[in-house]
């Protein structure tokens, strides 16, 4: 890789997130002077706007011919969200987990996952397919908005803001000029990062899919990235959490769908069909008995989640490379590891089911 090629990939970056951040602060803006409540205003403008980088490449990345990239970048996003943020996260401190997460979104997350293994069987995720996935998010973006307008108050707290719907045109001018800017640097950003990934690739003598898995979708989850860790380290543990998996959700819904429908469909290599999309499924499995012990991520655990997303990582590299490596870090993992893993798993549960079956029987706790 060249410093001409670092320095486009760099600079593609930097528009990209520069352009999600100025887009959703315009968007925020207007809509809260067009008089809408702050729950739409994040479960629309916020979570599009930390998924904005994905979106951008995807469907910039398919219409221009680059399918592996554009599906590599999705997967690998949701990975890297999943095993890499959570886990650092956790990290910084213990994560706390809403209940309504594992409830619903979580299971949500692992459902789009199966869908888009299933869809992708036959070698390819069609234009139909696409719009079903974006009608799915579609359809948990209303229902979620519903719900909130039932309950009337958002985290607890109603928005009293004095100054809410009552910009002047000045104001709607600036919002609308920052919605404007944002999209450009979106657009000029993704046309950037792609072209410095195709390079890249290329000059690696590695595939498209695995600069997607890897570099392009660490890149593009920066905003998430720097959304939970703040909220860790604010204190804010629920958000941190709540970021992946809405995130993730939105991902696969949206980002994939959109993508598919824009481009008439999107080719699926068995490659990532045999390993790449069964990893996303089972870190989002991993989560779900994580998840509802006593509703926390802890450090340990946020330490197997970031090991996970190295041993994938590193996986991945000496597949692509063709290092004779492969053969005995592959049977360490299937031999060790996933084993060792699995029966944690399972003592969580089952120490969980137990706790909270005394506590309903009344036995009280050990």
């Amino acid at each position: 890789m060249t410093l001409t090629t670092a320095i486009v990939f760099a600079a593609g970056l930097a528009l990209l997130i520069g352009g999600a951040e100025i887009f959703v602060r315009g968007a925020s803006k207007l809509a809260a002077a067009l008089g809408i409540s702050p729950l739409i205003i994040g479960l629309t403008v916020v979570a599009f706007g930390t998924s904005a980088p994905e979106l951008a490449i995807s469907v910039l990345a398919g219409l221009e011919g680059r399918p592996d990239l554009a599906f590599g970048n999705v997967v690998g996003s949701n990975i890297f969200n999943t095993l890499f943020i959570l886990g650092a996260s956790a990290l910084v401190a213990p994560l706390v987990v809403a209940r309504r997460l594992v409830q619903l979104d979580v299971p949500l997350v692992i459902g789009a996952s199966v869908l888009a293994l299933v869809m992708g069987m036959d070698g390819r995720i069609g234009r139909l397919e696409g719009l079903g996935l974006f009608a799915g998010i579609v359809t948990y973006t209303i229902w979620l908005v519903l719900r909130g307008r039932g309950e009337g108050v958002v985290g607890g707290e109603v928005d009293t803001r004095p100054d809410q719907g009552q910009a002047g045109p000045g104001r709607l001018a600036i919002d609308l000029a920052m919605i404007a800017s944002g999209l450009v640097l979106l657009v000029v950003g993704s046309r950037m990062l792609v072209s410095a990934a195709v390079t890249i690739a290329s000059g690696l003598g590695v595939s498209e899919m695995v600069v997607g898995l890897t570099i392009v979708a660490a890149g593009t989850s920066l905003p998430e990235v720097a959304t939970s860790l703040l909220a860790s380290l604010k204190g804010e543990r629920d958000i941190a959490v709540g970021n992946v998996v809405g995130s993730n959700l939105f991902n696969l819904l949206c980002v994939l769908g959109l993508t598919a429908s824009a481009t008439g469909g999107i080719p699926v290599p068995a490659e990532a069909l045999r390993v790449d999309v069964p990893v996303m499924i089972a870190s989002s499995i991993a989560c779900m008995p994580i998840f509802f012990s006593g509703h926390r991520i802890d450090r340990w655990e946020g330490c197997l989640f970031l090991g996970y997303y190295v041993a994938y990582t590193t996986n991945l590299v000496l597949a692509a490379t063709g290092h004779e490596a492969l053969g005995s870090f592959q049977g360490v993992m299937v031999a060790f590891i996933l084993p060792l893993t699995a029966i944690t798993l399972g003592v969580i549960t089952y120490r969980e089911f137990r706790s909270r079956w005394r506590v309903e029987s009344g036995h009280g706790s050990d």
